[in-house]
């Protein structure tokens, strides 16, 4: 189908648009087709396909014909008006040219990354080798607790005195905690030390179960007292529940090497 008419397109359409054109400059394959010509500008099969994935953010098979129609429209807006002799003008502006230099660069970028990834895979040694360095690493106990925040120090004492004659924790942290805990008693259930700011998490560890701190602990939230409640030794997740973690950090790690050591060849 051919179109020479005006534009139909919206600015928040254009907006849209426009954020995807770029990525239209490096598609095409020796069996693509053209869908559309807009203007004597042929629209491939690749890049209506790319631009719909992009658009509806799943495979174009998956496309219901509303879809189709709707990015068919955005496509032809965005034809249509670059198509325009005032285009080729504007493509020549400094600005227009650094814009289309960097998101070509961005794209092209993200390619060859891609690609490195693609071709640079964890190997199964590499990935029980991290998984056995993050368990041996990761904390040995998890703990239960509950706490009371406050803004002051001198509240947090008067809690402690309060505490230390016999008042129950759970109901003054209802009372008196400002934290989002609070309305549970200050519940914070079951956690590692490294899932804490460090001074909560080390005075936590200082605790015996069933103890609170006697004096206040102090983090960017405020001041807090607490009660440790429990305390279990922690087992570590299997190997299958984290492994594609673990594989991305490694392959991400590869990458960063990568580009570490293609910057360092700047410097020479």
């Amino acid at each position: 189908m051919t179109f020479n008419a005006g534009s139909r397109i919206s600015g928040t359409r254009l907006a849209a648009a426009a954020a995807g054109a770029i990525a239209l400059l490096f598609t095409g394959t020796l069996w693509a087709q053209a869908v559309a010509t807009i203007n004597g500008t042929e629209i491939s099969s690749d890049v209506f396909n790319m631009y719909l994935e992009s658009r509806i953010q799943k495979p174009a098979s998956e496309a219901t014909p509303t879809e189709r129609t709707t990015v068919m429209e955005e496509l032809t807006d965005i034809y249509l008006l670059t198509t325009q002799p005032r285009s080729l003008e504007l493509a020549k502006q400094p600005r227009t040219k650094a814009q289309v230099e960097l998101q070509t660069r961005a794209i092209l970028a993200q390619a060859v990354a891609a690609d490195f990834l693609e071709n640079n895979q964890a190997t199964e040694e590499e990935i029980l080798s991290s998984y056995k360095e993050q368990t041996e690493l990761a904390p040995r106990q998890e703990f239960k607790a509950r706490h009371i925040l406050v803004e002051t120090q001198g509240e947090a004492v008067g809690l402690i005195a309060e505490l230390e004659g016999g008042a129950d924790f759970v109901e003054l942290a209802k009372e008196k905690s400002t934290g989002p805990s609070g309305a549970n008693g200050g519940d914070l259930g079951w956690f590692m030390p490294n899932q804490m700011v460090a001074p909560f998490s080390e005075a936590v560890a200082l605790l015996s179960d069933g103890a609170f701190t006697r004096t206040p602990v102090q983090t960017q939230f405020g001041w807090h007292v607490i009660l440790r409640e429990d305390s279990r030794e922690a087992a570590p997740p299997t190997l299958e529940s984290v492994r594609d973690v673990v594989k991305q950090r490694i392959e991400q790690d590869k990458l960063q090497k990568y580009l570490e050591e293609m910057r360092a060849t700047l410097a020479d």
